[in-house]
């Protein structure tokens, strides 16, 4: 990912959304040594932030209504929460959460765009986000896999005015030129119930490693650690309870 930090239009934060969180807080430390914070205030209901060194990088949280599945969720930068929805709205996706103030750290919405993909929007008061990408258990890329790619396309440009890149079967997203991103279109490999999503990849110094600590922690492997025609070593994995996530080889030059 070309940026080193949030940038309106681009990722900014990472959370996920889990039946047990003691469990994923055991799972996500030993895989990519996180320190947690669970802020301990009631209303927050067990929202624990991770971090490496100083920098908020992720967080942990657990279910808050029983149809919300266990999950990765990835939250996109906006100045205007309201602007956003309604321009989400306008591009044929559906907006979940309306605007909602967390606290004075900014305000967020839950959205899908029109192939059925959920994204938060993050409009930033005292919290801007990330403050760390690319490092070894930071976000390091995002990739969404969906059924509707043209779709997306006209969909994501028109709410955010993304960049779009196409070369044989993979597409990049960019804000401004730096790639943070990018787009899989779903085939029939994939089963018909898992939905459209939105995938985030951490970056790690050794994909075959964190693979082989995440299964030995109770995680499973749904892509092997490969290496991309000119591009990184990935590996897709699934956490004890089911959420999926990417991790990809640490990559200085973005």
């Amino acid at each position: 990912m070309e940026l080193e930090e949030p940038v309106t239009g681009g990722p900014c934060w990472t959370e996920l959304g889990t039946s047990d969180l003691e469990a994923a807080e055991r799972f996500y430390t030993e895989l990519f040594g996180w320190r947690l914070e669970t802020d301990p205030r009631q209303e927050a209901g067990g929202y624990t932030v991770a971090h490496l060194g100083d920098a908020a990088v992720a967080a942990l949280a657990p279910l808050y209504q029983e149809s919300q599945p266990v999950a990765w969720n990835v939250s996109f930068a906006v100045r205007d929460a309201e602007s956003a929805v309604a321009a989400v709205r306008a591009a044929g996706g559906t907006v979940v959460l309306e605007p909602t103030d967390v606290f004075d750290i900014g305000r967020f919405a839950v959205v899908f765009d029109p192939g059925g993909a959920a994204f938060q929007l993050w409009q930033a008061r005292a919290f801007p986000g990330a403050g760390l990408f690319n490092a070894p258990g930071a976000l390091g890329w995002v990739e969404l896999l969906t059924r509707a790619p043209e779709r997306a396309k006209s969909f994501y440009t028109a709410v955010f005015g993304w960049g779009v890149r196409t070369g044989g079967h993979y597409t990049w997203w960019d804000v401004d030129d730096a790639d943070f991103g990018g787009m899989i279109t779903m085939d029939d490999k994939f089963p018909p119930e898992v939905p459209s999503h939105w995938l985030p990849y951490f970056a790690v110094e050794d994909v075959d490693d964190t693979a082989r600590i995440a299964t030995g922690a109770g995680g499973s492997l749904l892509m092997e650690p490969t290496t991309v025609p000119e591009g990184p070593r990935i590996a897709v994995l699934r956490d004890p309870r089911g959420a999926v996530f990417g991790v990809r080889q640490v990559d200085t030059e973005g």
